[in-house]
This record gives C-alpha cells, structure tokens and sequence, in this order.
C-alpha cells in the first residue's frame, strides 16, 4: 500500500433512529441509520412500513391526480355520457 493516501480507520458509533447504538469500524466518527438489526422488519419478523420521506403519500397523491386528469380529459372530449362512464370504470388489460 503507498503510504498517506489511505483515511484513517477508527472505531466509529453508529446510531438509528429507534435510539440503538453500536460500534463499528470506519473511516467516520459518526454514523446514522434509519434502520438498524433491532428495527428493521427483516430482522424482527414484524410488518412495519419504513416511510421516513412520505413517499406513499406522494405516490397515492400522484395516482389520484391522474385519475382526475383521465376522467377530465373524457368530459372536456365531449363524449357521451354512457361512453365516459364505461371509460372510467373499465380497468386496462395488461400484456
């Protein structure tokens, strides 16, 4: 290895957001985690939704906003009233 251009490695502590706290070794003092072996549902067994950033949210958000724009875009096509109907109800095949 040449010397000098490798960081130090130190003991470093890690600690998530459910309050654990461990030592580890890094090349940082300091470590913080969402998830830790202690919370983490792969670890647990338990179901718990790991939704720090709103992210379902957004995307519900966003899955609602387009509905509204589709069915939007029907009426303003000026199509019958029985064809948007069946429009906005019919689900799309896949595949």
């Amino acid at each position: 290895m040449k010397p000098e251009i490798h960081p130090e490695y130190q003991e470093a502590q890690v600690t998530c957001a459910c309050g654990n706290s461990f030592k580890v070794g890094s090349t940082k003092a300091e470590i913080f985690t969402e998830a830790c072996s202690a919370c983490h549902p792969f670890y647990t067994g338990t179901k718990k939704i790991m939704d720090t950033a709103g992210r379902v949210e957004r995307f519900a958000k966003l899955v609602e906003k387009t509905k509204k724009q589709k069915e939007a875009k029907i009426i303003a096509k000026g199509a019958p009233k029985k064809l948007r109907e069946s429009k906005s109800t019919k689900s799309k095949k896949i595949g």
